[in-house]
């Protein structure tokens, strides 16, 4: 059986103004049975309240046995997930095209 495959677009920033907001989408498409692809593409800004999401989000994935997915992250963005570990979690891809390739 293949999963469905949703796209959840994140605006400029995550942080502690927005977490709460993308959380809740992203919960919401999980607890509908989806693999998540989270389009950072136009984000050029995660707070630790924006980490704390993406790391939340990821472990509810994986307690669903769905997947979840980094989409056009950042450079800046990704060197804060690298000096905090956070990179090793996820699967990243350039674009929603990619990702739905490899998936």
């Amino acid at each position: 059986m293949v999963k469905e495959m949703s796209v959840h677009k994140i605006g400029a920033t995550l942080d502690a103004s927005t977490s709460n907001r993308e959380q809740e989408a992203l919960v919401a498409l999980m607890d509908k049975g989806k693999d998540v692809a989270i389009d950072l593409s136009g984000c050029d800004y995660v707070s630790s309240a924006g980490l704390r999401v993406l790391l939340y989000s990821y472990k509810l994935a994986r307690s669903k046995g769905l997947q979840l997915y980094l989409i056009g992250v950042h450079e800046e963005v990704r060197e804060v997930m690298r000096m905090t570990g956070f990179e090793k979690f996820f699967a990243y891809y350039d674009t929603v095209e990619d990702c739905t390739l490899c998936s």
